[in-house]
């Protein structure tokens, strides 16, 4: 039986150069591990900025049909209420005053409560991609609903939706409350649909 000591048995016990290279190559794998973990935190970062550039507004608010959000308008008015409807370029919501009103986007300076989800750009379906503000808006002159309509200048009319055009909108304006009658009619009112800033119903 050897009774050597460890270097006679071709074993060389551990020095400081030795300390050295294992610290040299622990050093190098978490420097690996951390650039990895950089380099997938980036990437991941890329993606997501990509993925939420193809999102618009309506997709926004499309997920939050049935939840409550905050608009400020142009003119610095705050409308608040239920998401029922959206458009391609406007909002329909329902206030705690049980009535509607309609916002088109282009009115919208700020919004607020649309939480984290987005829909799917496009989940709408062609044909909901193509219904626009006129189309809500005929909507509104076949329902004969009396509406109170607010213009970018702060203007109010009250009335009923008479006919919508490509680019107008007509609103027959008789007082609050009343049907759409020929005697009651005060006058016929033209407007740019750019110059609509909401439309509630009465």
């Amino acid at each position: 039986m050897s009774t050597g000591t460890g270097a006679e048995r071709g074993h060389v016990p551990p020095g400081p150069a030795a300390g050295r290279w294992e610290r040299l190559f622990a050093d190098l794998e978490a420097l690996a591990e951390y650039d990895g973990r950089a380099e997938l935190a980036a990437e991941i970062a890329d993606r997501t900025r990509g993925e939420v550039g193809r999102f618009r507004l309506t997709d926004r608010l499309r997920a939050t049909v049935g939840h409550e959000v905050s608009l400020v308008l142009r003119t610095d008015q705050p409308v608040a209420g239920i998401v029922r409807e959206v458009g391609p370029d406007w909002v329909l919501l329902a206030e705690h005053q049980a009535r509607e009103v309609l916002v088109p986007l282009a009115a919208v300076c700020l919004v607020r409560g649309l939480g984290d989800l987005s829909a799917q750009p496009g989940s709408e379906g062609r044909v909901a991609a193509k219904l626009d503000l006129r189309y809500a808006l005929r909507r509104l002159a076949r329902d004969r609903a009396p509406l109170t309509v607010t213009v970018l200048d702060g203007g109010v009319l009250h009335g009923t939706c008479d006919r919508v055009g490509a680019d107008f909108v007509e609103f027959a304006e008789h007082a609050p409350g009343e049907p759409r009658r020929a005697v009651a009619v005060r006058r016929v009112t033209t407007v740019p649909i750019g110059a609509l800033l909401l439309v509630r119903s009465r």
